[in-house]
């Protein structure tokens, strides 16, 4: 995205410009790095309006878009294909139109003069800043085709990660579906069948087939309050997700939760090590690359961590020192991370230490998925054998006389 600001220098002269960046709270960073006093800072309406137009129309920009785009352009770059010829071939190729559209307009703007990432930034949906700057990095020290490949090669595990955690989590969520549906059958087709018998002999019915014949009435007859309800639900829970107090909440839920909870806090690891390992190798300043880390960790006490690490180490620490003392990150990771900054070697430790988390995920999606299904399906069995039971017992009163 391109934005036009208007600054106040050191020497206290006004500076009218132009700058690309992922969002305003980026292009307000970056003006204040290089010492001016931001005055105001708009979009550029030209990008609005390609932003508007992107998001309505044209079916969504997949990762795994991006991904093969990456790739096959980290290879006419090795292969010395002009950039504004390799990207217009790739917009030929895509099937996508929005993504078509996309670089058209990317290789529209590197043929008028600017850099690829500066291109790639007015599109942050697709190209986040992470990949951003990256290829700024690379722009820089002359190796866009080999770090184009390496973030290929890191979104692709990325998205394998992501792929895990969803099927480790789909088990228990179709099974809980499962439990749902079941259990409105029972209560609201099969339980009006058995209550007529059960009015006809005056009997006294027990405590458990009186709760469950009362919630059955109720979804009978006042179903749209269920309906209601349930919709509440789903919108409220939406709602505060996106308000800062409900992710800090659900974030601290996630990573505090038996079983899921270990998993999720190693896919943090995971993804925070491994990008600041690719910036770092990449040329990336220290601080920038673990703002960038802290970014990508998708949690916010991750972020929050990786933030006040980044402060320690502008005072003067090291990035093991920063981080001491944070029961989020197991011992030996810092260990590792301090024997890669002893020894000078830290982006080729951390790469080490990144594969270490991702086979770790790996293990621990195994073992999260083997111990829910037991518990899923005593949970289910439970349920539905509790509505069952509540069934059976005035039947089993009738049939023993009493």
């Amino acid at each position: 995205m391109h934005f036009a600001y208007q600054a106040r220098d050191s020497g206290g002269r006004i500076r009218d410009g132009e700058i690309a960046a992922a969002d305003t709270d980026e292009a307000a960073r970056l003006l204040r790095r290089d010492g001016l006093y931001l005055l105001s800072l708009k979009e550029k309406a030209a990008d609005a309006a390609a932003g508007i137009e992107l998001a309505l129309f044209g079916r969504r920009v997949s990762r795994s878009d991006v991904i093969y785009f990456t790739n096959q352009l980290a290879i006419m770059v090795d292969a010395g294909v002009p950039l504004a010829e390799g990207l217009e071939g790739l917009a030929r190729q895509t099937e996508n139109p929005r993504f078509k559209r996309i670089l058209s307009e990317v290789r529209t703007a590197v043929e008028s003069g600017d850099d690829l990432s500066t291109a790639l930034a007015r599109f942050p949906g697709q190209f986040d800043s992470t990949y951003v700057n990256l290829v700024k990095a690379s722009e820089v020290s002359g190796t866009l085709a080999p770090m184009l490949d390496r973030i290929s090669t890191q979104a692709r595990a990325d998205l394998e990660t992501r792929s895990k955690v969803k099927g480790a989590l789909m088990y228990p969520g179709v099974m809980l579906l499962m439990c749902v549906s079941v259990s409105v059958f029972l209560l609201a087709y099969v339980f009006p069948k058995l209550t007529p018998m059960f009015e006809s002999r005056s009997l006294e019915l027990p405590g458990p087939t009186a709760f469950m014949m009362a919630l059955s009435n109720g979804m009978i007859h006042g179903w749209y309050w269920f309906i209601l309800g349930a919709v509440a639900v789903v919108g409220g829970f939406l709602w505060a997700r996106k308000q800062r107090w409900g992710r800090i909440a659900l974030d601290w839920f996630w990573i505090h939760v038996p079983i899921i909870g270990p998993l999720l806090r190693k896919v943090a690891i995971s993804r925070s090590i491994r990008t600041l390992a690719t910036t770092i190798n990449a040329g990336v300043p220290v601080l920038e690359a673990m703002r960038l880390g802290s970014a990508v960790s998708g949690n916010v006490f991750y972020e929050r961590v990786w933030e006040q690490a980044a402060e320690r180490v502008t005072a003067g620490k090291q990035i093991h020192e920063a981080l001491e003392g944070c029961e989020l990150f197991p011992a030996t990771l810092l260990q590792m991370i301090a024997s890669g900054e002893t020894t000078g070697k830290l982006g080729a430790v951390l790469d080490k230490v990144s594969d270490y988390f991702d086979s770790e995920v790996s293990n621990t999606v195994k073992t999260t998925t083997s111990l829910l299904e037991p518990i899923m399906v005593f949970a289910m069995g439970g349920i539905i054998g509790t509505i069952a039971l509540a069934m059976l017992l005035p039947i089993f009163k009738l049939s023993t006389g009493h």
